[in-house]
């Protein structure tokens, strides 16, 4: 049995729908889904991995990975995990993911560390979408590359890891197949819905657009430090675990579009 958690989310979903496919049994649990789980609620963990031995694990963005949960499931009898993390987490400072990664790599069970870099699906899943419904997206990476890659590989990489041999003590750089920065990624939806869409990416854009809060100061500097890496490099992570290509952000685009992602 194999226990996904976020799974009515952007990853967790899809994990689930290809495990299924595949013949795979699965819990699929969510704070609103067929199995509850709840973060902030213990008395929801014990029932969800009952009976499970292996674990994709990830936590919503701003709520911590409990490490009494991670040897909650080892201990009834989880023996291999595959953990959603992120790029960037030790240059940006994210103690959450860090300590999460950190009690994975304890835990006892076989791990496997999933670092994607941005979702696709932030533009049309996510916290992106009301920004280019508004027609402004606002974030401070100015004119870096990042790496794009679709919610489906991420998943493709996910239930490969959960399923087969040769992933075990492995930290994989999850990107799609190209870069492009925040503005060409912007302009290429505008561009298929016919909208204009603006992208400002200075600090002081997402300063003032966040009401000039302490929060957005931090946040800005951590942006900073990311955008002080360069351009995001590629991986060969998805070709190498699932034999095909990731998805280019450009047939993303085109999909999302033609079902409705950005319709009015």
């Amino acid at each position: 049995m194999i226990l996904v958690l976020g799974a009515t989310g952007s990853t967790g979903r899809r994990v689930t729908e290809l495990l299924r496919a595949d013949g795979h049994p699965v819990v699929a649990a969510s704070r609103s889904g067929e199995t509850r789980f709840d973060w902030s609620d213990p008395g929801t963990w014990l029932p969800a991995v009952a009976g499970a031995s292996a674990l994709y694990l990830m936590a919503p963005d701003g709520t911590a990975v409990d490490p009494a949960f991670v040897s909650v499931a080892v201990e009834q009898g989880v023996r291999r995990i595959v953990l959603l993390s992120s790029s960037g987490i030790e240059t940006m400072g994210d103690g959450r993911l860090l300590a999460a990664e950190s009690a994975v790599r304890d835990s006892g069970a076989t791990w496997t560390i999933l670092r994607p870099s941005w979702f696709n699906q932030n533009f049309d899943e996510g916290f992106f979408w009301p920004a280019i419904m508004a027609g402004e997206v606002v974030i401070p990476l100015g004119d870096v590359r990042q790496a794009f890659v679709d919610a489906d590989d991420v998943a493709a990489v996910a239930a490969a890891a959960l399923t087969e041999d040769g992933h075990a003590g492995r930290t994989y750089e999850v990107t799609g197949p190209d870069t492009l920065t925040f503005g060409e990624a912007v302009d290429l939806i505008g561009g298929e819905i016919d909208r204009c869409v603006r992208y400002r990416g200075g600090d002081e854009d997402y300063i003032a657009a966040l009401g000039f809060s302490e929060e957005a100061i931090r946040d800005a500097k951590a942006f900073a430090a990311l955008r002080g890496l360069g351009d995001q490099p590629i991986s060969d992570v998805v070709c190498e675990v699932t034999g095909r290509p990731p998805k280019p952000f450009a047939m993303y685009v085109r999909e999302a579009a033609a079902a409705g992602a950005w319709r009015p």
